[in-house]
């Protein structure tokens, strides 16, 4: 790795329904030594993935440009339960670009979240109904802790969770 004496990162993900059965996420990816964009296209109701686009327009690992292709193993895996463990087996012999498996991974957790948003219509609005409200959604599905900015480690939203609890 080149020696950096400055880094940024910018990484943002967004969903898309486009029809009644099919959900697109993407996750795209602009810092100092990377710029890649990663868009997976889910067939409702299975929620598998029908197909899966990428990006890498700069990186500063060569190799990392041409692993876009491996990305296609991924099609036909459904979004739940066990698919972090699904992702990291296929996508194991390119772990030179661990950050397009990563971004796969922020895509599938974003069409969860997408699927959540009724739920979240259900919150209460007093301050202390709406802490218990999301405490209580983080421990049921422990997935949801540290996926975006809300449910972050030192967010007071998921104060005394432990992930791994």
């Amino acid at each position: 790795m080149p020696q950096i004496l400055y880094f940024a990162r910018n990484r943002c993900s967004s969903v898309e329904q486009l029809d009644q059965e099919t959900i697109r996420s993407q996750c795209r990816l602009q810092d100092t030594l990377m710029e890649a964009s990663v868009e997976i296209i889910v067939k409702m109701p299975d929620l598998e993935i029908k197909a899966i686009h990428s990006k890498v327009s700069r990186t500063y690992q060569g190799e990392c440009r041409g692993s876009a292709d491996y990305l296609q193993k991924l099609v036909g895996i459904r979004v739940g339960p066990g698919m972090l463990k699904i992702i990291r087996g296929l996508l194991e012999e390119v772990d030179f670009c661990g950050q397009l498996a990563f971004m796969i991974e922020e895509c599938c957790h974003g069409v969860i979240l997408c699927l959540t948003k009724d739920v979240l219509l259900e919150c209460p609005e007093d301050k202390e109904g709406i802490d218990h409200f999301f405490k209580d959604m983080v421990k049921e599905n422990i997935r949801m802790y540290n996926r975006c900015a809300a449910f972050a480690p030192r967010s007071p939203l998921v104060e005394g969770i432990e992930p791994h609890g």
